[in-house]
C-alpha cells in the first residue's frame, strides 16, 4: 500500500470515528434537548413512565388545595389551549403560582393519565408565556399577534374535559 493510500485510510477512518462518537452523543441527548413537552404532544405521543417536564399555563378554576399526610398537596390541570392534563403535587408551590400563569413540572406520567409531578417551576415574570402555548394559542384562532398581546387564559380557556384532562 502507497503512502498516500494509507494517508487517506487513516484519514477516512478518523471520520468516520469521529462521525460515529457525534451521532451517539447527539442520539443519547435527544430527550434532553427539548425544554418540557405540552399537554397535546403528551396525549399523543403517551410518554407513560417517563421522566419529563410538562408546560403550559395553569388552566382556570382547577386548582384544589388538600393536605396529605400533613403535607400540602395540589391538584390542577395544565393546558396549551387544545388539551389539558391532571397534575397531582404534594409539597410547597411557588409564590408566582396561580390560575391562568405559566407553570413547567417535572414528573411522570401514570397510566391513568394523570401527571405526578415531583417539582414545579412557576413563570418568572407576569409578560412570559411558554413558546408551545404561544403557538397553540396562534394555531387554535385565540390569539393572533398583529391584533395586540394574547388573551388572559379565563377567556380562551374553556375546554371540556379530555381523556387527559379533568
Amino acid at each position: 500500500m502507497k503512502r498516500k493510500h494509507r494517508r487517506l485510510a487513516i484519514m477516512l477512518a478518523c471520520g468516520l470515528g469521529l462521525g460515529s462518537a457525534a451521532a451517539l452523543t447527539l442520539f443519547a441527548f435527544r430527550d434532553n434537548l427539548v425544554f418540557f413537552v405540552t399537554p397535546s404532544d403528551l396525549a399523543s405521543r403517551g410518554h407513560a413512565g417517563e421522566t419529563l417536564r410538562l408546560g403550559g399555563l395553569v388552566a382556570a378554576g382547577s386548582v384544589q388545595h388538600t393536605t396529605i399526610d400533613g403535607e400540602p398537596a395540589v391538584r390542577f390541570r395544565v393546558t396549551d389551549g387544545r388539551t389539558s392534563v391532571n397534575v397531582s403535587y404534594i409539597g410547597v408551590l411557588p409564590d408566582l403560582f396561580r390560575e391562568g400563569q405559566g407553570v413547567v413540572t417535572l414528573g411522570t406520567l401514570a397510566p391513568d393519565g394523570n401527571f405526578i409531578a415531583s417539582e414545579v417551576l412557576a413563570k418568572h415574570d407576569e409578560t412570559y408565556m411558554p413558546k408551545d402555548v404561544v403557538e397553540a394559542l396562534k394555531k387554535s384562532g385565540h390569539w393572533q399577534p398583529e391584533a395586540g398581546p394574547p388573551p388572559p387564559a379565563a377567556t380562551w380557556n374553556t375546554l371540556p374535559a379530555t381523556k387527559n384532562g379533568g
